[in-house]
């Protein structure tokens, strides 16, 4: 199968236009454009512009035998609609064949988190003893500490620190900036880890002192550390110690902001720590708390 040639360069516009007008990040512009290229391949030599409704729908229908997840189907009309809208926008075709499109309702699941003993658990089995142990410990307090994605971990550098004040900067999806707060023991890892075992990690490869753009997390070679190593710690962790849960940096992230919510933190405050454009997005972490305290009853009432 082939992509009829204007079809190429209108998914090649259209990823400028996410990327650079409507400021997606790298992971969901990615997305949407393997979407759109996938629709494009089952179009085969027809023109993306000469599209109707009713032959988007049976790519819909074509796409159903492969078993996909609701939320997969979503994102996949969801880029399908952004990328007519975008060539309706600049007036390739007369009238969005998208328009009409619904989008399947995404089931609701309870984010999963971590308690505060399990979290410790994990904590205190990370190993020390080597500079990539002791930096795997600053990165785990980081996370479980700040709340922060693991790729905003990862991009740190230097010259987002501002330990003095407990500060750290961190750029979000969409590249959006924000400020978060770091506890003291958070902090005294983090320290610790730049002083004495950073420059102990890459094996042969000199390092030099950091300046502002320098990574502040580094692997054995002297580059930056991805988010890939930063899972599989936490995997083996959680598999040394027979955790029965599935333990992700991002479930790092449900923990902390679980945590804060039932210790009575504001959901603003909350929603600006994790950097959520919109209050929906953090009140997800209102209905995990009333959960737990209905666990909570139904274990310690008598009559429940």
């Amino acid at each position: 199968m082939s992509i009829n040639s204007d079809s190429k360069q209108d998914l090649e516009d259209f990823k400028s236009y996410i990327i650079v007008e409507k400021n997606f990040s790298k992971h969901t512009a990615k997305a949407y454009c393997s979407d759109i290229l996938s629709f494009l391949v089952w179009m085969d030599e027809q023109s993306c512009e000469d599209v109707n409704f009713s032959k988007i729908r049976d790519y819909l229908h074509f796409i159903q035998k492969f078993n996909y997840k609701k939320t997969t189907i979503a994102r996949k009309i969801a880029s399908i609609r952004t990328f007519y809208k975008f060539l309706y926008r600049e007036r390739k075709i007369d009238s969005n064949p998208a328009m009409n499109l619904n989008t399947p309702k995404r089931p609701k699941s309870l984010p999963k988190f971590l308690t505060p003993d399990e979290v410790e658990k994990i904590l205190n089995n990370t190993k020390i003893e080597t500079p990539s142990g002791y930096r795997n410990r600053a990165i785990l307090e980081l996370l479980w500490a700040t709340g922060m994605r693991v790729s905003e971990l990862s991009g740190l550098n230097f010259g987002d620190l501002n330990l003095e004040n407990n500060e750290i900067r961190v750029f979000g999806k969409g590249a959006k900036e924000r400020i978060i707060l770091v506890t003291d023991r958070a902090k005294s890892y983090l320290e610790r880890y730049i002083e004495t075992a950073r420059a102990l990690i890459p094996k042969g490869f000199p390092v030099g002192e950091p300046n502002e753009d320098s990574p502040v997390f580094i692997n054995n070679t002297g580059y930056r550390l991805q988010t890939r190593t930063i899972r599989n710690v936490i995997n083996e962790i959680v598999e040394k110690i027979n955790l029965p849960k599935h333990v992700t940096p991002h479930v790092f992230r449900h923990s902390f902001a679980t945590h804060l919510i039932e210790n009575g933190a504001d959901l603003r405050v909350v929603q600006e720590l994790l950097g959520h454009a919109s209050i929906s997005n953090t009140q997800i972490y209102t209905h995990i708390s009333t959960q737990h305290l209905k666990d909570v009853y139904n274990e310690a009432h008598p009559r429940a």
